[in-house]
C-alpha cells in the first residue's frame, strides 16, 4: 500500500519537494508504481521521496520533470533540497562560496571539496558516519561543485600539501582516479593547483586549512574550520593576514606546472599498476 504520510510543505525544502511530487503525481492520475516505471525506478523510491524519507538526486529531479512534464519545476527545487543537507553551520559559507568570483584555499590534509570525486567524498564523509544520510551528504557536496560549470565560474587557486597525495583514501584505484581528476581540472584555465612540498619545512599554513573568498559586490571573507564547526569573518585585518599567509604559501609551493608533474608522478608510482616482484630463484 502506498505511504500516505502527511507532510508539512513549509517544514523543509525536502518536505516541500515531497509534497509537490505527490501533488503532481496525483494530478497526473498515476500511482507510485506507475510513476516509478516512467522514471525507471521503483515505486518504493518514489514513495520514500514523497514522504521526505529519502533525498532526491538531481538525476531523479530531471527525470521527474520529463515524466510529469513539470517544466523544470523539480530541477529548480532539487538544488534547494541538496543544499539543505549541508550542516547548518556550513550553509552560510556555501551560499557565499556560490557567489564568490575568486576562491583561494590551503588544504594540508584533504583534496579541496570542490575538486573531490564522488568516491573520494564518500570516503571522507563516511569516515565517521555510515548511515543512510551518507548518500545525501555526498550529493550535497557534488551539488556545490556545480559552480565550476557555470558560464562564468570563479577562479579557484588551491595550495595543497604534498601529504594529501600520499594519504591513501579508499584504496589505490580510488586515489588514482582522484589524482587523475585533479589533473583534468587543472586543464581548465580558471583552476590552478600548487603542491606545497615536504621540503618546504615549516610554513605559513602550519596552523591549518583556510579559505579566502573574494566578491564583486560583497566584503572579502576568510573561512576556517575546526572539528566542530566553521568560522567565517569579513574583518579586513583577518583577511589581510590570511592573504599574507597565502602569498607565503604560494611562494613556497611548486609552480603550477611542476605541481601537475608531481601529481602525475605520484599517481603512476604510488597508485599505478605495480610490477610483479621477481620470483626467480638466485643461482
Amino acid at each position: 500500500m502506498a505511504n500516505i504520510r502527511n507532510l508539512d510543505p513549509s517544514a523543509s525544502a525536502l518536505d516541500y519537494f515531497g509534497s509537490e511530487l505527490r501533488r503532481l503525481r496525483e494530478e497526473a492520475g498515476l500511482t507510485q508504481d506507475q510513476l516509478g516505471s516512467i522514471l525507471f525506478c521503483t515505486g518504493s523510491l518514489v514513495g520514500q521521496i514523497e514522504t521526505a524519507r529519502k533525498v532526491p538526486t538531481r538525476e531523479f529531479a530531471e527525470r521527474l520533470d520529463a515524466g510529469l512534464m513539470a517544466a523544470g519545476h523539480f530541477t529548480r527545487l532539487v538544488g534547494l533540497v541538496l543544499r539543505s543537507q549541508l550542516p547548518n553551520w556550513f550553509q552560510p559559507y556555501a551560499e557565499m562560496e556560490a557567489k564568490a568570483t575568486y576562491i583561494s584555499t590551503f588544504q594540508p590534509q584533504l583534496v579541496y571539496g570542490l575538486l573531490q570525486t564522488p568516491e573520494y567524498a564518500r570516503e571522507i564523509l563516511g569516515a565517521r558516519n555510515q548511515g543512510a544520510e551518507l548518500d545525501a551528504k555526498v550529493a550535497a557536496r557534488m551539488e556545490r561543485q556545480r559552480i565550476l560549470d557555470r558560464a562564468t565560474p570563479p577562479l579557484i587557486w588551491v595550495v595543497m600539501s604534498e601529504a594529501v597525495l600520499y594519504q591513501e583514501v579508499g584504496g589505490r584505484d580510488l586515489m588514482r582516479a582522484q589524482l587523475a581528476h585533479l589533473l583534468r581540472m587543472q586543464e581548465r584555465e580558471w583552476v590552478k593547483i600548487q603542491i606545497l612540498p615536504f621540503s618546504a619545512g615549516a610554513h605559513a599554513g602550519m596552523l591549518g586549512e583556510f579559505n579566502l573568498l573574494r566578491f564583486e559586490d560583497d566584503p572579502d571573507i576568510v573561512y576556517t574550520e575546526d572539528f566542530v564547526q566553521g568560522h567565517m569573518t569579513a574583518d579586513p585585518a583577518a583577511f589581510r593576514e590570511g592573504s599574507l599567509r597565502y602569498d607565503h604559501l604560494q611562494a613556497a609551493a611548486l609552480s603550477v606546472e611542476d605541481s601537475a608533474a608531481l601529481i602525475a608522478q605520484v599517481m603512476e608510482e604510488r597508485y599505478g599498476d605495480q610490477a610483479e616482484p621477481d620470483e626467480r630463484e638466485l643461482a
